[in-house]
């Protein structure tokens, strides 16, 4: 029997479909269009809490790190001033395929008419609109009380379906108007051609029978669609080595048998990078080939020897083939009773093995700190890495645990890290967020452990001080890679909570890592001081490849 429909208001079934969904929080800052909206969200018995950071950007890498760990993010801003802010965010989570639904409130219908001159307007009303319209998947202005439910469900359903964001709007006089919902319509399942899902699986295990030495390379959509137990299915069940993109890097447990490495072109280590070039069948799942993720372009595959297969594109060497889902190419993959290959010849061993023995005197280096850091990465961490040489050095970092690293690796937009830590650590409360940030980059959003304070969130925050970008000055050095060095440590005085640590000695390192890691009362930042050409392995092997 159909349910009955009933009478609620636009802004309450925003909320309403926004928890449905599995949003526990909002990530936002107030502006006086979208007041009436925040009141719903924080209004007794809401489902959803609000969480205020101190800038619209903070907001937007919270929930881009919330969506990443829950499936889906919100963030939820004013007009224009707020809006336009968060566009960087927004661009970031459409390139990584991140479901962000972003939420704007938006001068009411009414007064447009009679205010036309209002405060946030650039030209035109619909001109944010014709931004996020370039930046998400599905945009709605919820400016009609008779499609409004209709819209919003269309919206949210095109976030979750494509992994990627979305834009809502909502005039502020549209908040209470009243409309009549019933049940959500059911999304639709999409489904391969039959005789083109058949064609290519012949073909792909026609190519991995004939195949010496096979390799599976992960991307981020492995884990992004819910792919990994059949991925692991068909690894476990053909002895694959499996590989992965620093995008997609802990899709799998880096303490797997089968694992490898991070594939990055050059910039990887030279283990993993010759076992998948000399391999005679790559199979490419879900990922980007994208200047990052192959090292520079340093990467040497031939697409003639690839299986390269994401949601919008399947192929088989220079075979393309048309309306294959993702999910079934996989699932045919695991049930197709392939042979089992040989142990790869390349077996993992970590750049990064057991941790040097403290040397208390010795200068501190960016290298003693990553490997220091393995013994502290247990299931329970979640490593965070903003761009530059904090992403390069913790590519070599173990990780255990699905969503266990986080970093944007593709649209790489510095000061991503600290706010991350809070979407990562309310999406999953038992996780401890460790944050790997250069200090040009902490000075953007490194403000935002005041919003960690606030909401419960305790991150060890380990920021690699060289006085500038360091990756820069290995492209093109000059005094615009310089800023001014600030005395991290000292955060907690500023903000009155947390526990501050500097570091200029292996000993001092090992000190402020065991406290840091022993109190997860509250967050931890250690003002890491080193030279300023001092980067990690990666960033010396990316170089050295360059040159």
């Amino acid at each position: 029997m159909a349910e009955p429909n009933r009478t609620t208001c636009i802004g309450d079934y925003l909320v309403d479909r926004l928890a449905a969904h599995g949003v526990g929080h909002v990530f936002g800052v107030p502006g006086d269009f979208v007041l009436a909206l925040m009141s719903k969200m924080t209004a007794p018995g809401s489902p959803i809490r609000l969480v205020n950071t101190c800038d619209e950007q903070g907001a937007g890498f919270a929930a881009d790190a919330y969506a990443r760990v829950r499936g889906l993010g919100a963030v939820c801003v004013t007009y224009g001033v707020g809006g336009l802010k968060i566009a960087n965010t927004t661009g970031q989570a459409f390139a990584e395929e991140s479901p962000v639904v972003v939420i704007s409130g938006a001068p009411g219908m009414g007064e447009r008419v009679r205010h036309p001159a209002l405060h946030h307007k650039v030209r035109r009303f619909d001109d944010q609109l014709r931004v996020f319209e370039r930046l998400t998947v599905a945009q709605a202005v919820l400016d009609d009380a008779g499609t409004a439910a209709r819209e919003i469900d269309r919206v949210l359903e095109a976030a979750l379906r494509h992994k990627r964001p979305v834009y809502i709007e909502l005039p502020r006089d549209m908040v209470e108007a009243e409309i009549e919902v019933g049940a959500p319509v059911a999304r639709p399942v999409e489904e391969s051609e039959p005789n083109s899902l058949a064609a290519a699986l012949a073909e792909a295990t026609e190519r991995l029978r004939a195949a010496r030495q096979p390799v599976l390379v992960l991307g981020v959509e492995a884990a992004r669609f819910g792919l990994m137990e059949d991925v692991l299915r068909f690894v476990e069940g053909t002895g694959i080595p499996i590989a992965e993109t620093l995008l997609g890097k802990s899709a799998v447990n880096n303490e797997h048998p089968q694992y490898i490495g991070v594939y990055a072109g050059k910039m990887g280590q030279e283990a993993t990078w010759r076992y998948v070039e000399s391999s005679d069948c790559v199979i490419l799942l879900g990922t980007a080939l994208t200047d990052v993720e192959m090292g520079g372009f340093t990467a040497e595959i031939d697409p003639a020897r690839t299986i390269h297969a994401t949601r919008g594109r399947l192929a088989i060497g220079y075979h393309i083939f048309e309306r294959v889902q993702l999910t079934d190419f996989v699932r045919g993959l695991a049930e197709a009773g392939l042979p089992r290959f040989a142990a790869a010849d390349a077996p993992y061993t970590p750049v990064l093995g057991p941790p040097p023995e403290i040397d208390p005197a010795t200068p501190i280096t960016v290298d003693r700190v990553f490997a220091r850091l393995v013994e502290y990465l247990t299931p329970g961490v979640v490593v965070i890495a903003d761009p530059g040489d904090a992403l390069f050095g913790a590519a070599d970092l173990p990780v255990e645990r699905g969503t266990g690293f986080l970093s944007p690796a593709y649209y790489a937009s510095l000061g991503f890290a600290v706010p991350a830590s809070i979407g990562a650590g309310l999406a999953d409360p038992t996780v401890r967020p460790l944050v790997l940030v250069g200090d040009g980059a902490f000075q953007m959003t490194g403000q935002e452990l005041a919003t960690a304070v606030r909401y419960g969130v305790a991150p060890v925050v380990i920021v690699l001080n060289n006085d500038g970008y360091a990756t820069e000055r290995f492209i093109c050095d000059g005094p615009f890679n310089d800023v001014l060095r600030w005395e991290y440590w000292k955060m907690p005085e500023v903000l009155g909570a947390g526990k501050g640590y500097r570091v200029e000695t292996d000993g001092e390192l090992g000190e402020a890592l065991g406290a840091a890691f022993g109190d997860d009362s509250v967050y931890s930042i250690i003002d890491v001081r080193l030279g300023r050409f001092d980067v990690s392995a990666g960033l010396r092997r990316l170089a050295a490849r360059l040159r």
